[in-house]
Parts: C-alpha cells; sequence; structure tokens
C-alpha cells in the first residue's frame, strides 16, 4: 500500500492559444526522493520544511503515516534493482524497517526533551517521513518521460503516475489575457472579496495575496489544509516581500498574456513584448514573480 497522492488544485488554458496550460498540483511522496523531483527546474514548487513543522506534529505524522518501501528490490550492479527479495527476505527486511523506525522515534523524543530545536531533531525523522508539495508548471512532458519509466525509482514513478492522472482527469478553466490562475482560491474567497466594504486595496489585489499565502503555507503543512483569513494572509504577503525577500511562492501565480502576432497558417502564437515575464513557466503567461522589483534586472 502507497500513501503517495497527487491532486490538481488548479488547471488554466489560454483563450487564445490552448497549448499555454497552467496546472498547479498539490503532491505528497516519501521525503527521499524530493532530491530528485527538485531536479526538474521547470517547475515551481513549495514543500513542507523540517525545520518549519513542530517535532511533535512531525512524530505524529510518521507514526500515523510513515514511508515503507513499496518494492524490496534485491541488490545487484547499477542503479536500478530489477527483481524483489524473495518474500520471506522481505518480511524480515520490513520488520528490520520497522524497527529502525521505532528507535528513531524514540531517540527524535529524546533529542526534543533535551530542547534541541526541530531544525535539528526533525532531521533523523526525515527518513520515514513524507513531504506536501505545492507544484505549478506548463511543462510536463520531459518528467513523465524519465519518471514514468521502469528505470527510474520505484516511488517516484508512482508519483509520476498520480500526477499523470491528476493533471489528465483535471477541470481546466479558460483564461482570457489579463485575467489570473490563483491556486487555492475558492468560490467562497471570491464572494468574500466582492462582498468587502472600503477594503483598501484593490480587491483583485487581495485575491493574489491569498493565494500567494496559502501556497507559502505548504512549508508547515503536513496534511491537505489551506484555510487562512485574509487578514493573515495580507501579513504573510507582506512579511514575505520584507528583506530577505521570499519569493517563491509568487510562481504559481500567473496572468494570461495578451498575443501580438497570430498566424493561422503555421498555428503560431508571437506573445507581447513581456519577454521573461513568464519566467520558469514560458511564454504565454506573466508570472507574478516576474513582475515583484528588481526580479527582471
Amino acid at each position: 500500500m502507497t500513501t503517495i497522492t497527487a491532486k490538481s488544485i488548479l488547471a488554466s488554458r489560454h483563450v487564445d492559444d490552448p497549448r499555454v496550460r497552467v496546472d498547479t498540483l498539490l503532491l505528497r511522496y516519501p521525503r527521499c526522493i524530493h532530491a530528485e523531483f527538485m531536479t526538474h527546474r521547470v517547475f515551481s514548487r513549495n514543500a513542507s520544511s523540517s525545520r518549519a513543522i513542530p517535532v511533535s506534529k512531525l512524530i505524529q505524522d510518521v507514526i500515523d503515516d510513515p514511508f515503507i518501501p513499496v518494492f524490496w528490490g534485491k541488490n545487484q550492479k547499477g542503479m536500478q534493482a530489477l527483481v524483489e527479495l524473495v518474500p520471506g527476505d522481505q518480511a524480515f527486511a520490513e520488520h528490520i524497517w520497522y524497527a529502525a523506525l521505532e528507535d528513531t522515534i524514540g531517540r527524535a523524543k529524546a533529542l526534543a526533551a533535551v530542547g534541541a530545536h526541530k531544525q535539528i531533531v526533525n532531521r533523523l525523522l526525515e527518513p520515514f517521513g513524507h513531504i506536501t508539495v505545492v507544484v505549478t508548471s506548463t511543462q510536463w512532458s520531459n518528467f513523465f518521460a524519465l519518471r514514468d519509466h521502469p528505470d527510474a525509482e520505484p516511488h517516484i514513478q508512482i508519483l509520476a503516475r498520480e500526477m499523470r492522472k491528476a493533471i489528465d482527469g483535471a477541470e481546466v478553466q479558460t483564461l482570457a489575457p489579463g485575467e489570473w490562475h490563483l491556486p487555492f482560491i475558492r468560490d467562497a474567497d471570491v464572494l468574500e472579496v466582492l462582498n468587502m466594504q472600503n477594503s483598501g486595496e484593490v480587491k483583485h489585489q487581495l485575491l493574489k495575496k491569498l493565494s500567494v499565502a496559502r501556497c507559502a503555507s505548504t512549508s508547515y503543512k503536513t496534511v491537505d489544509d489551506f484555510d487562512m483569513t485574509f487578514d493573515r494572509a495580507v501579513a504573510v504577503y507582506d512579511k514575505m516581500l520584507s528583506f530577505p525577500i521570499h519569493a517563491s511562492p509568487f510562481e504559481h501565480q500567473c496572468e494570461m498574456d495578451r498575443p501580438r502576432i497570430r498566424d493561422e497558417e503555421r498555428n503560431v502564437v508571437t506573445w507581447s513584448d513581456n519577454y521573461g515575464l513568464g519566467g520558469n513557466l514560458g511564454e504565454g503567461v506573466i508570472q507574478l514573480r516576474k513582475t515583484l522589483p528588481n526580479e527582471c534586472l
């Protein structure tokens, strides 16, 4: 049994060019494969942090939902384990794994009792824990080619297949130029903003701030819970913009760009003069991060 999951948070397609599609997913997978996931640089990511989650909370998460390998590969030359251990050896290997987990939890509790900070204690728990990640991208093909492949590590293969299913099954909204892809914004949030009296700022700006703050809150999440008030969101947003700036949560929000020239014969779109403002999301969109001060010097 595996608890590796992928959930579509928001999918948006450009009305003038359906090839421009932005997907935001919420993922949960074993922390041990996070380094491999991080090699895909076209992705914008925010992830739960061992430095941010309280020790007691992370210990409980590891107790409730520990990472246990789903494929017990037999040792051989090379990076791939092509065959599994025989059933008896698998059972013994799993017993050893659980023993290591119990010992690690005990030692983490002992370190915490001494007064060690969570950024130290939680490192012990990482091999047995999962990580929560929000990821946004317009380009997935290379990831799927490499990771949904027999040569890939077994757990990242499962993740890639779950991500593919989430993207293929997503409900896609169509956005016109000037409209925004804003993850974690619900209809209730839009209604609340519309009903605000004298908010003191442009109301769609509040929705951007709420989206950014909710993406940023991934750092201390172990479960799917991204509720946050507007007042709290504005405080988080302003704090991230203070020096030194924390800009990664601003990468998930983007505005659909305006086409400049459309060649119907060749099915080619030349976008506006906002070259580079798409960031790692590419042409056809303007990423919120690229509109921040000093981002495009």
